[in-house]
């Protein structure tokens, strides 16, 4: 089993900064011990779901608790997003067709 954040969010107008934070995110998360990947979507209306995939809860508890992390979150309550919700869940099972 692994876990899994999930993230939807509604997106304020405008960047402000956004894009580049965001990339930090990826980038900043994929170097934490215990991550496995994400995927990310968001549609034209600002709708946005990104799910982090983790091998442990303290990975995400140590995720969360990250320096920079705590301040993209900051910005996000403050500018970035009209609401969000924040899901974690246990994967126990997985599947479907790679290419």
């Amino acid at each position: 089993p692994y876990y899994a954040v999930i993230f939807s969010s509604q997106r304020t107008h405008g960047d402000a900064g956004y894009a580049q934070m965001a990339d930090r995110m990826v980038e900043l998360a994929a170097a934490q011990h215990g991550y496995l990947g994400i995927e990310s979507a968001r549609g034209e209306a600002g709708f946005g779901i990104t799910v982090s995939y983790w091998d442990s809860l303290d990975a995400i508890r140590n995720w969360r608790a990250h320096a920079e992390h705590r301040i993209a979150q900051e910005y996000g309550m403050k500018q970035w997003y009209l609401h969000y919700e924040i899901r974690i869940a246990r994967v126990d099972r997985a599947y479907g067709t790679h290419q």
